[in-house]
This record gives structure tokens, sequence and C-alpha cells, in this order.
């Protein structure tokens, strides 16, 4: 897999969100905000190919959780990723 790079991370009113640049972007009927640990994930990630082990890897380097319960969370964060198109 690999983050759509013409999608960039935007800081606005406090909020991390997901921008499209280029044509596509000017529809703003959705926007997808990004918690902190998503976007640790996708700054980490961004210009580079990965598999759901570099997340896990992540998210236990990062946070005090076990192998099992970052694949969980790996796993929605990737569908949530796929589902809006924000990785390839």
């Amino acid at each position: 897999m690999r983050i759509n790079e013409r999608m960039k991370i935007r800081s606005v009113a406090g909020e991390n969100i997901v921008v499209m640049q280029g044509d596509e972007g000017t529809d703003m009927t959705r926007v997808v905000a990004l918690n902190e640990s998503a976007l640790l994930l996708y700054n980490a990630l961004a210009g580079r190919n990965f598999e759901v082990e570099d997340v896990v890897r992540l998210l236990v380097d990062e946070y005090e959780v076990n192998e099992e319960n970052a694949r969980k969370d790996a796993e929605v964060w990737i569908a949530d990723m796929k589902k809006n198109h924000l990785v390839l």
C-alpha cells in the first residue's frame, strides 16, 4: 500500500484534515479529519510503500499497546484509509 500522494494534511480550526490537491479537491462535500494517532501513522508512512506490519510496529513503538491490539487498530486504520481513498 501507499498513501495517495495527491493528499495533503492541513490544519484548520485546530483539526488536521486531508485535502486532495488539484481539480478533484474543489469538492468539499467530504472532509476527512485525522486524530493524533492517525496523523502519526499518516506522516510516518507517507512517501513509501507499507504493509500492515509496518503500521503495527509504529503503534507498538509509539504507544504502550500489545501487538494484538495494535494489529486490530492497524486494520481499522487501513480500512478507513482505503474507504476514503487515501491509500492506493
